[in-house]
């Protein structure tokens, strides 16, 4: 009994750590563009966007979780395009848990790289387009690696937010061992069923990751280390 129990704690550690890696990357791609947009633009609709972007903030998960449930049942505007695509309903699977973290923890990456798009300034990339440098070339060569402090507060913090979601996952991904099953939601099964011992490995286990994943933000992160 013991040993089958310490084997879902191990698979719900994978999942997690499965989880947030994938959710991270996908951050990190969408996320990016979007940042930039919102520390260049000068359009009206740049409120509205940061607003949109940064919802899950002041939102509950579980009020985040229900909409996208919603989208992706199969009345929704999501669920229907799976269905005509062949791929089924993403509820209570595991690109359903993707999906549902990359807009739980969109804000956690953007707000970090459009800050550090924001801290620029336009003199570096004046320079580049005296040089003769696309804007795309700008990007890369001049902004990207300037702003490398807020992609990697912004991996950080996408990546440790994701390994601790609770309610959203439990809404669109469930309960299932192996599947949707994150840490998060097996330290509940823990204490629902008076596992004490199981719940404090794991939760000491998430408060040690929670600390390290700080202790690194703060410690090598050099834009933070200049702050007062």
């Amino acid at each position: 009994m013991e040993s089958a129990a310490h084997s879902a704690d191990l698979a719900a550690v994978w999942l997690t750590l499965k989880l947030a890696t994938v959710v991270t990357l996908l951050l990190l791609a969408i996320g990016t563009p979007i940042a930039w947009w919102l520390a260049r633009t000068r359009s009206a609709l740049k409120g509205v966007v940061g607003a949109v972007v940064a919802l899950p903030l002041v939102l509950p998960p579980t009020v985040l979780g229900f909409y996208l449930l919603l989208a992706m049942g199969p009345n929704g505007p999501l669920g229907q395009l799976t269905q005509a695509l062949g791929l089924g309903l993403l509820p209570f699977t595991f690109p359903g848990l993707v999906i549902a973290s990359v807009f739980y923890s969109l804000p956690f990456v953007v707000q970090p790289i459009q800050n550090a798009f924001e801290a620029i300034g336009e003199r570096p990339l004046e320079v580049a387009a005296t040089l003769r440098a696309s804007p795309w070339d700008a990007f890369w060569s001049v902004a990207v690696p300037l702003a490398r402090p807020g992609f990697l507060s912004g991996a950080i913090l996408g990546f440790a937010h994701t390994v601790g979601e609770f309610g959203i996952v439990l809404m669109i991904g469930g309960n299932i061992p192996e599947k949707t099953r994150v840490v998060s939601v097996q330290i509940y099964d823990h204490v629902e069923a008076l596992e004490y011992t199981q719940a404090h490995w794991l939760s000491g286990g998430m408060v040690a990751f929670s600390f390290l994943v700080l202790l690194g933000l703060y410690t090598f992160n050099p834009a933070r280390r200049k702050q007062p």
